[in-house]
């Protein structure tokens, strides 16, 4: 009966997996794929460097971390109850250890141990399991970074290159037998730290202040300083070994003592089980959804207030990007809202490609020509566009108003607010919210420890936990801005939810489930019954104004607009006529029939006549003066009128001569002349060079047509399962071509070369053996080098070959190919398996 030999290797270990096992690999470590591996043992190298162990490292949960870390500080290989006993310890800690945590964690090893080993960190049968070797170099404790585990050097590294004469010393003090080898010297030293019985017996008879002094060490970091002529507590621990030398002035405690210490256990606190979420409310689901709908109805409003503040052209954007600090709080004013909450929205406009730069040479940002498109859908629709933006969307409006590394102001719009991990940790904020009953709010503080428990090496230290370097100098998600980027993404999730509609009073909204389970139509189907319906109609009233009860269709909204000044928002929003406004619907092409038409089709109530006597004396005078491009001029047909122009000291500024009767001249633009006579009281009208008066309509610019900004993935995109499956197959064939057994012709020039090299044959040779395995069906391993000159190896299995041509099956690609013989190196037939 045949036995399966243990792999040796890495290499061996993936190559003895399933299909579907590697693909979990890949799948889990999508970095492998870039470029796909030629072999199996071009993936397991690729698997073992830095980079890419670093961030399998970083995706692992805080039991599975931890698992690995005890593998770093066991033996090498380890047996499983070796890893099983550094994770609960031997029982014999006073207590601290229950046994109800001792099963949690045996019952969730396992599948601890099954994601170290997918991920192809672990490899190795249960009784020699084997941390990958730049995984251990990570996680193994050293001077330059300490262990997570806070366990120091075994005394065999300790004691390196201490002379054999000071280990002796140690030996007598511990009252060991004497040796002049210094392999035993260590080995009995070893011996004795982990032998319980006499371990304790030493430490018995050791002074108290020196067990203080281990007590302060033990969990960590091992590491202390100690004077050239030290106390005797220190003296008595040194002198039998309990602290080692690793300067002139710095002692360590081996790890063997700190295990006895510790009973054993790796850790102080495995955390074998997620933190559960804590509700702080149990609200009515309906409620719930009904104050997360309100909520997305303002977001709404928010969102096309912005537009149309910036319809005519925005702010201009700074020479390094963004909004200056004056523009945002203008907008925050214009909005009715604290500045950050600004910058949210302004950024989500943007995300959601509403708003874009103009392009121009004076730069500035203007709503896009999808954000007409956007108007027009309906309000559902319209929030479903907004929301999965917001999901996608590496733009993290938080960070405005803090600084980057170089101490630079972060601006909103700025080109330093991408931050990779934003979309994950939305997604898996919402995620844990619906994982909760509906109507459930969970307590902010349980769900960080949940996401800290999930990704510990991003998500900074947990509650309570020493800040402490990451080990092997992995860097946090968070790079400069520490290792809390996580957690402050976390919260800004909760905080940006509540503003779009996506939570209502602290629980995920129905409407939001959908979207994340269903997709968008499923949301806006939820959505749409809560949302009030646009009217077509408002209250005007005495005082020169009119109450809106409710949204407005989009033509109605539109005009009045334009007609009139919003007063007050809120449930109703009030609307107030001023002379100003009324100009400026003229301004706009109206006549005063068609806005006194427009308000008798769209109130409720009659129009009062004191606005129908606003829009008549504004009419009657608008256009009476007529100003146009001299630099400008003045026109009007009662000289009455420019003389009392000409007699207003208010006028002085603007430098204006009589050309004739009926015209004056100016040396101001048209623009500004215009606005100064407004000012003044009167209502001019600009006009063409053929003397027409021009029109000037509200929002008319907009940016080219630009697409949104596409989030910056964290990392390589994880690969669909038809990628997948191409990438193994290719692994597969790749790996055969490397590893199968060919026949050898020692007195031919057509055997192959040395491992990994191409074959070589004559062309004669090449001919003949592809047309035989055309013939027979064989397989045959070639050397191709294509026309940029790269060479490869490929496995196929020969269909035709004629004019020149070989048409096969490529094992490598998983399809027919045609290669020109002239570019075949050479072929060589494969092994039949015994």
């Amino acid at each position: 009966m045949g036995t399966t030999t243990p792999p040796r290797t890495l290499a061996e270990a993936l190559r003895a997996r399933g299909d579907d096992s590697l693909a979990g690999l890949l799948r889990a470590r999508p970095d492998l794929l870039n470029p796909v591996p030629n072999d199996i043992t071009q993936l397991a190298t690729r698997a073992g460097t830095r980079a890419s162990v670093v961030r399998a490292l970083e995706h692992l949960d805080r039991f599975a971390l931890q698992t690995a870390e005890a593998l770093a500080v066991a033996p090498d290989p380890a047996p499983y109850e070796t890893l099983l006993s550094l994770l609960t310890g031997d029982g014999l800690d006073d207590g601290e250890q229950h046994d109800d945590a001792g099963a949690a964690i045996t019952a969730a090893l396992p599948g601890a141990l099954a994601t170290l080993r997918e991920q192809a960190l672990v490899w190795g049968e249960d009784d020699r399991l084997r941390l990958v070797r730049t995984a251990r170099e990570l996680l193994a404790p050293s001077p330059q970074h300490p262990s997570p585990t806070g366990l120091g050097p075994t005394v065999a590294e300790a004691t390196a290159g201490m002379s054999p004469g000071r280990l002796q010393e140690i030996l007598t003090a511990t009252g060991l037998p004497a040796t002049h080898d210094p392999v035993s010297a260590v080995a009995a030293l070893s011996a004795l730290f982990t032998d319980r019985t006499r371990m304790a017996e030493l430490l018995d008879s050791a002074p108290v202040e020196a067990l203080s002094v281990l007590d302060r060490l033990v969990w960590g970091p091992p590491y202390g300083e100690v004077t050239p002529n030290p106390t005797p507590p220190v003296k008595w621990l040194r002198d039998r070994g309990l602290l080692l030398p690793v300067s002139t002035r710095t002692v360590v405690l081996p790890r063997e003592a700190a295990l006895h210490l510790r009973a054993g256990r790796a850790h102080r606190v495995p955390e074998p089980v997620p933190p559960a979420l804590a509700a702080v409310a149990e609200r009515d689901p309906q409620a719930v959804d009904r104050a997360a709908a309100g909520q997305a109805f303002t977001a709404l409003a928010t969102v096309e207030e912005l537009l149309k503040l910036w319809n005519g052209g925005g702010p201009t954007i700074l020479r390094a990007g963004g909004l200056s600090v004056r523009e945002l709080k203008r907008t925050a004013t214009a909005l009715d809202v604290p500045e950050p909450i600004a910058a949210f929205w302004v950024e989500l406009a943007y995300g959601a490609g509403l708003l874009a730069s103009d392009g121009e040479t004076d730069e500035r940002y203007a709503p896009t020509p999808a954000s007409d498109e956007w108007l027009d859908l309906p309000a559902a629709d319209r929030w479903t566009h907004l929301a999965t933006a917001w999901l996608a969307a590496t733009r993290t409006p938080g960070l405005v108003g803090g600084q980057d590394a170089k101490g630079r102001a972060l601006s909103a719009l700025g080109p330093e607010l991408d931050r990779s991990a934003a979309p994950d940790v939305r997604r898996r904020v919402l995620a844990l919210f619906a994982g909760l009953p509906p109507g459930t709010a969970p307590d902010p503080e349980t769900l960080l420890r949940r996401l800290r428990w999930e990704r510990p090496l991003r998500g900074g230290p947990a509650p309570g936990a020493p800040a402490a370097p990451a080990p092997g100098g992995i860097t946090s998600g968070g790079g400069a801005e520490g290792t809390d980027l996580r957690s402050r993404l976390a919260l800004w999730t909760l905080n940006e939810a509540e503003l779009l509609g996506i939570t209502g009073r602290g629980a995920l909204s129905a409407q939001a489930r959908a979207l994340l389970e269903e997709g968008e139509k499923a949301a806006a189907v939820r959505l749409a019954p809560l949302l009030p319906e646009p009217l077509d109609h408002v209250l005007l009233q005495a005082d020169l104004t009119a109450v809106a009860p409710g949204p407005l269709e989009r033509p109605l909204a539109d005009m009045l607009s334009v007609l009139a000044d919003v007063e007050s928002k809120g449930g109703a929003t009030v609307y107030r006529f001023t002379p100003g406004s009324v100009r400026r619907a003229l301004d706009a092409g109206r006549a005063a029939t068609d806005l006194h038409a427009f308000l008798a089709a769209h109130s409720r109530t009659p129009v009062p006549q004191p606005l129908s006597y606003l829009i008549d004396d504004v009419a009657r005078r608008h256009g009476h003066l007529r100003i146009g491009a001299a630099s400008a001029y003045v026109r009007c047909d009662d000289e009455a009128v420019l003389n009392e122009i000409l007699a207003d000291r208010r006028s002085t500024g603007l430098r204006l001569r009589r050309l004739a009767p009926t015209v004056l001249a100016s040396q101001s633009d048209p623009g500004p002349l215009l606005e100064a006579l407004r000012d003044m009281g009167y209502a001019p009208a600009a006009e063409s060079a053929d003397g027409d008066v021009l029109i000037t309509r509200a929002g008319a610019r907009r940016t080219p047509p630009r697409t949104p900004p596409v989030p910056v993935p964290e990392g390589p995109p994880v690969p669909d399962d038809t990628l997948l499956g191409a990438a193994v197959r290719a692994i597969r064939a790749g790996d055969t071509a490397a590893t199968v057994a060919r026949k050898e012709t020692p007195d031919s020039p057509s055997s192959p070369g040395p491992s990994g090299a191409l074959p070589r044959t004559t062309p004669a040779e090449t001919l003949a053996t592809v047309q035989a395995a055309a013939m027979t069906g064989a397989t045959v391993w070639i050397g191709y080098v294509n026309a940029d000159g790269a060479a490869s190896q490929r496995v196929i299995a020969p269909v035709r070959v004629e004019g020149g041509f070989v048409t096969a099956y490529d094992h490598t690609a998983d399809e027919i190919r045609t290669y020109p013989l002239h570019r075949i190196t050479g072929v060589a037939e494969l092994a039949e398996e015994a």
